[in-house]
């Protein structure tokens, strides 16, 4: 499973990249307590940085640029646990999320 962060520095923002294994449950939601998908790669188990930006807008946009992640889907940290849930409740769907909404297009270059 994979997903993008955008994390605030003192004089910048961050974008990673993390992919994880699947292995919640609707009892465990916390996607940062997730083994990572490669676990001898220890270089990406906190997350693959992107790249970074002056601006919260910037890094949006590289983000949706090299991750396919789209404007209308970002949530707040405290929230992707509840929006992971509703993925787990509605049995893991290959073809679009729990709201009906086709899965975005990943990029080439990861």
């Amino acid at each position: 499973m994979r997903y993008v962060e955008v994390r605030p520095t003192k004089t910048s923002y961050e974008v990673y990249l993390h992919a994880v294994e699947d292995a919640g449950s609707e009892s465990f939601l916390d996607l940062g307590e997730f083994p990572p998908l490669d676990p001898d790669d220890e270089a990406v188990e906190f997350g693959r940085l992107l790249g970074t930006a002056e601006d919260p807008l910037t890094a949006l946009i590289a983000a949706e640029q090299r991750t396919g992640a789209e404007r209308g889907r970002w949530v707040n940290e405290n929230v992707v646990q509840d929006e992971y849930g509703d993925f787990v409740r509605a049995g893991r769907p290959s073809g679009a999320s729990p709201d009906g909404r086709p899965w975005p297009v990943v990029p080439d270059a990861l």
